[in-house]
């Protein structure tokens, strides 16, 4: 079973403060290992919504707003997919996340399950 898991953003995240090449060498060991797992199919981090845009239609007219989006509540820091047989696998790989081991963390993570088409 597919799932997308979303890591959403903090104030860390938006900073755009670069991560210490410790967390980042973390993160590519934990990317690997999921890789040998066989569980990963994509992942993508991304950088900060003083770097995005939005585009809204409204009554047939588009429009653009770059960010930051400081007016939203929940933003999308990273986004990960994975293959594997329950939920609750899902739950286990997020746990075994790098960013989590670094010392009074708090995070937020939303598991979804893929539409199959």
């Amino acid at each position: 079973m597919r799932f997308v898991i979303l890591r959403k953003s903090d104030a860390t995240m938006e900073s755009d403060a670069p991560a210490s090449p410790e967390l980042i060498e973390a993160m590519r060991q934990y990317d690997e290992e999921m890789k040998k797992a066989g569980v990963l199919v994509a992942v993508e981090r991304l950088q900060p919504t003083s770097r995005g845009t939005r585009v809204r239609l409204s009554k047939g007219e588009f429009s653009t707003i770059d960010g930051p989006f400081a007016e939203s509540k929940e933003l999308v820091a990273g986004v990960t997919m994975v293959e594997v047989a329950s939920r609750e696998d899902a739950i286990a790989w997020i746990k075994r996340c790098p960013t989590l081991c670094s010392g009074d963390v708090e995070a937020e993570f939303e598991i979804r399950p893929v539409l199959a088409c």
